[in-house]
C-alpha cells in the first residue's frame, strides 16, 4: 500500500501530519500541514514523498484511533478557505451516462439522444488522448471553495432550499500551484462529490445550482502515481441499518477521459495556475443511489471505502436551517 499523507488535529488545536505506509504509521516531524510540506518539496526540488522521507519518523500513531476520535481532519486545505477551488468533472466514466441519461430521458424525445448521451460518446471517441495530443473538452463544473471543504465524519449539509442530498462516490485529484504556476498534482483523495439530483433532473440548465454545495475527501491523501482501477462500495445507512450499497469502480481502466486530459481542460485556464493556490477536483462516479430511486433522509450515512486506501469516508447528512437572504440597497 502506498503513502498516505493524514492530517491531525489534537485535542489542543494543534496540527500536524501522519505518513502512513503499509501497517505503519507515524508522525511527520516539523510538518503541521500538507500544504506547507507540498510547499517545502517544490522549493526542494523533489517529491512529496521524499520530502517526508527526509524529515525522518516521529511518534507512531494510529490512524484509525485517530479517525475515530474525531482527530483526522481533511489531508488538504489552506489557510485562506477562498484560495482552495472546489471544481469537477462529469459523464467521465464508462457506465456514468445511463444514470444521467435515465434523469433527462423524459425530457427528449425517444428518438434523441439527451445533451449527457452526446457529452459522453464524445469523450469515449476523444476523451484519452495520445502524448502531446489535447482531447476532447468534459463536462466542468463549479463547486465553492474552501468554505465547502468537509472532512471525514463531520456532518455534510445540504441547504435548506435543496431538494435532494445525495452521495457522488469518487476520486478527487489534489493540486497545490507553484510559483511559477505550474499546477503540481499531490494525490488522490476518496470523495463524496455530494449533489442535488431532483435539482438537476428538474431542468439540465440547473446543473449549475445542483452543483453548488459541500463535498466531502477522506483522510487519507494518497501520494505517487494514480492508481489505474479503483474498486470500493458505497453505502447508506439509516437508522442503524443498511438501506442500499453498491460497488463503484474509478480510475482510468474505467473512464473515458484520462486524468492527463482531464487536469488539461481545467488548467488551461490561467486565472486556475494562480500560485499558491489549492485545488480539488472531483473526476466523476458512474454510481449514485439517486438513480435507484433512493431519496436520502436527514440522519443518513453515508459510507464510501476503496482500496488502496485503508480508511472509510463516511458523513452523516444534515439539513441547514432556512435562510431568506435580503439585499439592502446602500
Amino acid at each position: 500500500m502506498g503513502m498516505r499523507l493524514l492530517q491531525h488535529r489534537g485535542a489542543d488545536g494543534a496540527r500536524s501530519v501522519i505518513a502512513a505506509s503499509n501497517d505503519r504509521a507515524a508522525f511527520v516531524p516539523g510538518a503541521e500541514s500538507v500544504r506547507a510540506l507540498a510547499l517545502a518539496a517544490i522549493a526542494a526540488g523533489h517529491s512529496l514523498a521524499d520530502e517526508v522521507a527526509a524529515r525522518g519518523n516521529g511518534a507512531t500513531v494510529d490512524p484509525a484511533a485517530e479517525l475515530a476520535a474525531g482527530r483526522l481532519i481533511a489531508p488538504i486545505d489552506h489557510p485562506d478557505p477562498a484560495h482552495l477551488l472546489m471544481t469537477g468533472t462529469g459523464l467521465t466514466h464508462l457506465g456514468s451516462a445511463e444514470g444521467r441519461d435515465k434523469m433527462h430521458r423524459e425530457a427528449a424525445a425517444a428518438e434523441q439522444q439527451t445533451d449527457s448521451m452526446r457529452m459522453f460518446l464524445a469523450g469515449v471517441a476523444g476523451g484519452k488522448p495520445g502524448p502531446g495530443e489535447i482531447g476532447q473538452q468534459p463536462e466542468w463544473f463549479y463547486k465553492g471553495d474552501g468554505s465547502q471543504l468537509v472532512g471525514p465524519e463531520a456532518p455534510l449539509a445540504m441547504p435548506a432550499f435543496a431538494q435532494d442530498g445525495g452521495e457522488e462516490p469518487e476520486l478527487a485529484g489534489i493540486y497545490l500551484i507553484g510559483d511559477d504556476g505550474t499546477p503540481f498534482r499531490l494525490g488522490l483523495c476518496l470523495a463524496n462529490e455530494f449533489s442535488d439530483h431532483v435539482t438537476e433532473r428538474h431542468n439540465y440548465l440547473w446543473l449549475a445550482h445542483s452543483k453548488l454545495r459541500q463535498a466531502a475527501i477522506g483522510p487519507e491523501l494518497l501520494l505517487g502515481a494514480a492508481p489505474a482501477d479503483v474498486r470500493g462500495t458505497s453505502r447508506i445507512v439509516r437508522d442503524g441499518a443498511m438501506i442500499w450499497e453498491k460497488p463503484f469502480l474509478s480510475g482510468e481502466a474505467n473512464m473515458s477521459h484520462s486524468l492527463a486530459n482531464l487536469e488539461h481542460h481545467h488548467f488551461k485556464y490561467p486565472l486556475f495556475r494562480r500560485p499558491g493556490d489549492v485545488h480539488v477536483h472531483f473526476f466523476g462516479t458512474a454510481t449514485l443511489s439517486f438513480s435507484d430511486a433512493v431519496r436520502t433522509e436527514a440522519g443518513d450515512i453515508f459510507e464510501i471505502e476503496a482500496a488502496p486506501f485503508a480508511l472509510p469516508l463516511r458523513n452523516t447528512l444534515v439539513r441547514a436551517a432556512e435562510d431568506l437572504v435580503a439585499v439592502r440597497q446602500l
